[in-house]
């Protein structure tokens, strides 16, 4: 069964049987079986590894947890979640570490889920803020919207988002676009942070696979 819980750039969830790298757990966001408006109940943005220390899971079971899923760590970034301190402790250590050379003292997890929340979170709507900028001034793993499509930062050129990996670059356009990896976020990705890309972008083929009903366990989003 394909479930509702890819997550996408702009914020919304998508049924497709194109797996992702990474998940996110942000509590309960479902009910009989779609995701709504709960999901901005929570303030903990967290990206997770897809397999941790051998654990299991139903994907959506009622009142217990909804799993989310991202093709790579610029989607999740766009979608506003950062590295869990738990599952990918060396990651949450470097984006701690380029939140520093943004803002100063990195602030701890939970002060750091508030800002990336009001950031993100648009309340009684379907998709997450974005904010306006020059294309090409957007750092390497930044993501955008123009003319209706999405587009993913690298080395200077733009690719093309689909859920099941990014197309051939093509050049940044001119002027401004709608930038769906938030401020905070670019700030991080300015200052060093590299996330972790599709292998599409490398030119490598995927072999997709269709959505299993359990997921890897992974810790609760709070560290």
């Amino acid at each position: 069964m394909t479930h509702p819980n890819r997550v996408q750039p702009d914020g919304t969830f998508l049924a497709t049987p194109a797996r992702g790298m990474l998940m996110g757990n942000r509590g309960v966001l479902h009910r009989d079986g779609v995701i709504g408006l709960a999901r901005w109940k929570h303030r903990n943005w967290v990206c997770c590894e897809v397999s941790f220390r051998g654990r299991h899971r139903a994907i959506m079971p009622q009142g217990r947890w909804t799993a989310l899923f991202f093709l790579d760590e610029a989607v999740a970034m766009a979608a506003g979640h950062r590295p869990c301190g738990q599952c990918r402790r060396n990651d949450y250590l470097a984006f701690a570490q380029a939140w520093e050379g943004a803002f100063g003292k990195w602030p701890g997890p939970r002060s750091a889920d508030a800002i990336l929340h009001g950031a993100r979170a648009q309340p009684g709507g379907h998709m997450l803020r974005c904010h306006r900028a020059e294309a090409r001034t957007l750092p390497h793993g930044a993501m955008f919207r123009t003319g209706g499509s999405d587009f993913l930062v690298v080395d200077g050129a733009a690719r093309p988002y689909a859920p099941e990996g990014y197309g051939q670059p093509v050049a940044l356009p001119e002027g401004r676009v709608d930038v769906l990896t938030a401020p905070p976020m670019c700030a991080v990705l300015l200052t060093g942070y590299r996330p972790r890309l599709h292998p599409s972008v490398s030119g490598k083929v995927v072999a997709q696979r269709a959505d299993r009903t359990d997921a890897p366990g992974v810790p609760p989003p709070a560290g």
